[in-house]
């Protein structure tokens, strides 16, 4: 194998491939980065066994090959490398010769033969979704996927996909995340509903993905591409794709805790609230975080509040709409806050039946993301 390539190249090659690469005592080569010729590609693959992902570069190729290598090894040099070409060469012995401009070195590869296979996945029905909006969205609903292995089917985010609508949602019980964008489609045909549930692990990778593609190849008009199968899913982004293992199972019909009307309907400046929110959280409970709001009837304010016997006590009285009955709810500021800073709006609208029932928050004028908070029992 012998090729040669620009470092920058092959430096976005491997940050997009090298976190997948961990060590792994039953399979050792799970550490290392897959390098290989493919029509005229060359093409970095890395896996750990439930995702895989592998990204084409550009460059010349002057002896077709494959070779695997320690991610971390030829990350941290190639990383340290200037901006240059990269004379890359593999001997019969599985050494590596790396070359570049007054920088030389070796370093010892593993032959590819036991380097696990990436799964195909049937490309026949696909889905694409503008690039800048899914990120966004993704952004927006994995920070309420559980962390609890009890519930494997809530690590995940729901992907629920009818006709030109995408959902995605997210719940760890105590809270829950939905946001809806707009599905692209080749066939104009109606589809069934088509329920996944994709592993917060994978979601993340995409974010990440995503961020590392250059500027110039964000375009407004640019979109992942997804191909779904029985038991696994492929995204293709641009030059990269990420293959994944779904998540099997039932997902919990969140539809169900979400109140149908509200006694008390509040609309509120959003960054005013978050101040309130963050010096209230200075009082609360340990290990329950809770601040209170209330809602009181012919006022338009909202009082946020927190009591500590340990630290003191705070209230902030905010100017705000509120239509409705004298009402409030206690919640957990942190899941507050986590809802409160995905929505990007100036006005939020908090809607409550009573204190026993879930809040539910979104933009002013934005039907597509709402966000809901189980309050905390008094």
């Amino acid at each position: 194998m012998k090729i040669s390539i620009l470092q920058e190249n092959f430096k976005k090659g491997l940050q997009i491939t090298n976190k997948l690469a961990n060590k792994n005592i039953n399979l050792p080569i799970l550490g290392n980065i897959l390098i290989k010729t493919e029509n005229n590609n060359i093409k970095l693959v890395s896996t750990d066994l439930d995702l895989g992902v592998s990204t084409k570069l550009r460059g010349k190729i002057d002896e077709q090959g494959e070779i695997t290598v320690d991610s971390k090894i030829i990350s941290d040099y190639i990383f340290l490398l200037p901006n240059k070409k990269i004379d890359f060469f593999v001997e019969k012995n599985e050494k590596i010769n790396i070359k570049s401009d007054n920088y030389k070195t070796t370093i010892k590869g593993i032959n590819a033969e036991e380097f696990p296979l990436i799964p195909q996945i049937d490309r026949k029905e696909n889905f694409k979704v503008n690039i800048i909006e899914f990120k966004k969205a993704l952004s927006q609903v994995i920070f309420a996927v559980s962390l609890s292995e009890t519930k494997l089917e809530l690590s995940g985010v729901l992907f629920s996909l009818q006709n030109d609508d995408l959902s995605l949602a997210s719940t760890d019980s105590y809270r829950l995340a939905e946001k809806k964008i707009k599905l692209k489609k080749e066939k104009k045909d109606e589809i069934d509903e088509i329920k996944i549930i994709i592993p917060a692990k994978t979601i993340q990778e995409l974010i990440r993905i995503i961020s590392i593609e250059d500027n110039d190849s964000i375009k407004e008009n640019n979109f992942v591409e997804f191909f779904i199968n029985e038991n696994q899913i492929l995204f293709v982004i641009n030059e990269t794709e990420l293959v994944s293992k779904v998540i099997e199972g039932q997902y919990p019909d969140y539809k169900q805790i979400i109140p149908v009307e509200y006694k008390t309907k509040t609309k509120i400046n959003r960054n005013e609230l978050i101040r309130a929110i963050k010096t209230s959280s200075i009082f609360s409970k340990t290990d329950i975080n809770d601040v209170s709001l209330d809602f009181p009837k012919g006022l338009n304010k909202t009082i946020i509040s927190s009591t500590s016997t340990k630290t003191g006590d705070n209230i902030v009285e905010i100017d705000s709409q509120v239509e409705g009955d004298d009402n409030s709810i206690v919640v957990n500021y942190k899941y507050l806050l986590d809802g409160l800073n995905n929505i990007n709006s100036e006005l939020v609208n908090i809607d409550i039946v009573n204190s026993d029932t879930p809040c539910v928050i979104r933009g002013e004028n934005q039907e597509d993301y709402f966000y809901i908070i189980m309050p905390i029992k008094q």
